[in-house]
């Protein structure tokens, strides 16, 4: 009993793990000194990773960092890669080692009861690159954060510039991309509306929550001809706008319920506002994972283990199968070598069969048998047929 409650307690106090993505020029770098300084000033200190191999200067110290693990520029030399597939190629290299970076995480975040002076970690801050694509959708992306789920509680930051987000198509089309990320990789997501301070979010908020909201604003960026069709119908609209606020329209009630399932919350990573709403947004978040994910990501561990079981009993049988066996390697069985479960008994079927051939199945496919067959099939033809039998000398009398 007091070693599960200890247990438990051990997973109440695991870090949770912020994975932020954003894309280029969204301020993600920056919004990662903010919320590393915050953490420091209330005397928690994260683990930082950064994953940016192309990063030339960082504003925060990492704990982990890419860079010195992987050269980018010596992989695009030596690979004739461009900047993107640099990078890939270095997130590639990269992921080979993620064992060791996730031992050295769990030996970092363990609970020290015998040092008072250790200062257990709260906060795992990882930076990802600005090519947001690179990461995400690469299988290198896909290890990193299959890799940190499974030992820590998860969730993505995803970073929105908020004054290139404020007519309704840059809106539509950021969160189409949050959507897409989030069923990637099916983990809680938090919406980031970055720059507060150059353009309060609260119309993304209320075009969120409130339909009709988003109705008004889309019917104001036709008549004002936002999405850049012909002008010149004569209704104040573009040709295109028409098709562009169907298509809209029809998205906005799509993604109604994947609006249901997101925390948004406003920021200004430069002057700090809005960082302490977003903190309580994690550990909402953590909980969550905690409740919802977890179980899931377990249930599809069990089954991968499952799967690889049942191909390696496969492969072990197959071997087993192809091998000729003598009576020496008879007592050797696959619940022996595998230690598996007994094999089935025969069936009548294949104990009539046995009883045809003798005490011995092997009885069949002995030397003297072979050779009586072959005589037999060989009855009547020619002996020079028998002379000639080998292929060469058969194609020379071909000739």
């Amino acid at each position: 009993m007091a070693s599960t409650s200890a247990s438990s307690a051990a997973k109440a106090d695991q870090p949770v793990a912020i994975v932020c993505v954003g894309m280029a020029g969204s301020g993600k770098t920056t919004f990662m000194q903010q919320i590393n300084a915050h953490l420091h000033g209330k005397k928690e200190p994260p683990y930082v990773i950064n994953l940016d191999p192309a990063v030339t200067h960082s504003p925060f110290e990492s704990n982990i960092d890419i860079r010195d693990s992987v050269n980018y520029k010596e992989v695009m030399k030596q690979y004739n890669l461009g900047p993107n597939g640099g990078i890939l190629t270095s997130l590639n290299l990269f992921a080979t080692k993620v064992d060791q970076v996730l031992g050295l995480l769990e030996k970092r975040t363990a609970p020290k009861p015998d040092d008072p002076t250790h200062t257990p970690i709260k906060h795992i801050l990882v930076d990802t690159p600005g090519q947001i694509e690179v990461f995400v959708w690469s299988a290198s992306g896909q290890i990193l954060l299959e890799s940190l789920a499974s030992s820590f509680p998860t969730v993505i930051a995803y970073i929105i510039d908020t004054p290139r987000t404020s007519s309704t198509s840059t809106f539509m089309s950021n969160m189409l991309y949050a959507c897409s990320i989030l069923y990637k990789t099916k983990l809680p997501m938090i919406l980031v509306f970055n720059k507060s301070d150059v353009k309060d979010p609260a119309f993304a908020k209320e075009w969120m929550t409130d339909y009709d909201a988003f109705q008004a604003a889309l019917q104001e960026d036709e008549t004002n001809n936002a999405f850049g069709g012909a002008e010149g119908s004569g209704d104040g609209m573009g040709s295109g706008s028409g098709y562009m606020g169907s298509l809209l329209n029809s998205m906005s009630l799509m993604l109604e319920e994947f609006y249901a399932h997101l925390n948004v919350v406003g920021v200004s990573s430069l002057y700090g506002t809005g960082i302490d709403e977003f903190f309580a947004a994690v550990q909402e978040k953590a909980e969550e994972f905690k409740r919802d994910y977890q179980p899931e990501l377990e249930r599809r561990r069990e089954e991968r283990e499952e799967n690889k079981k049942k191909a390696r009993e496969r492969e072990l049988n197959k071997m087993m199968k192809g091998m000729s066996m003598g009576d020496a390697a008879g007592d050797v069985t696959v619940g022996d070598v595998n230690d598996k479960e007994a094999p089935e008994p025969l069936s009548t079927d294949e104990e009539s069969s046995d009883e045809e051939y003798g005490d011995d199945p092997n009885d069949e496919y002995d030397r003297e048998g072979l050779q009586a067959r072959y005589a037999a099939a060989m009855q009547g033809e020619d002996d020079s047929v028998l002379a000639d039998a080998s292929f060469a000398k058969y194609l020379h009398s071909q000739r």
